[in-house]
């Protein structure tokens, strides 16, 4: 995912304020749930924040390097919806979300759809991976 400067106010995921949403878990407080991580990857890939993406990625199944995950200059990330979650309490070692992503590429509109696996990883939310459908 490519970055998009949002505003220093508005929170990319669709809270109104993103110094109270995502940017508290950019700057290193562990996300309460899948949901909240996966929203606050979002915002992350929209704002440039690879680093963040990297380090919520599972080490057995991310990119082997941060430079991996590089810009694409014609893509920007707008909007996100969080369609479903299941599991990710607070005795649960896992949980998924389905979501879609709404983009630009080139001008055009484009929506991505996933469902995604988080697992908890040294006792934090950590990003698994997409599952099926």
């Amino acid at each position: 995912m490519a970055k998009r400067r949002a505003s220093s106010s508005t929170c990319s995921c669709g809270s109104p304020a993103y110094q109270s949403c995502c940017q508290t878990l950019h700057d290193g407080k562990p996300a309460a749930s899948p949901e909240a991580l996966m929203r606050s990857r979002f915002s992350a890939y929209a704002r440039g924040r690879t680093d963040y993406v990297y380090r919520t990625w599972h080490p057995e199944t991310r990119p082997e390097h941060e430079a991996d995950l590089a810009d694409e200059p014609n893509l920007s990330w707008v909007r996100l919806e969080v369609l479903d979650t299941t599991g990710g309490g607070m005795f649960d070692a896992e949980g998924t979300v389905r979501f879609r992503a709404h983009y630009r590429e080139g001008g055009k509109p484009g929506v991505m759809e996933e469902l995604s696996r988080f697992v908890r990883h040294e006792g934090q939310w950590v990003y698994w991976g997409p599952l099926p459908l």
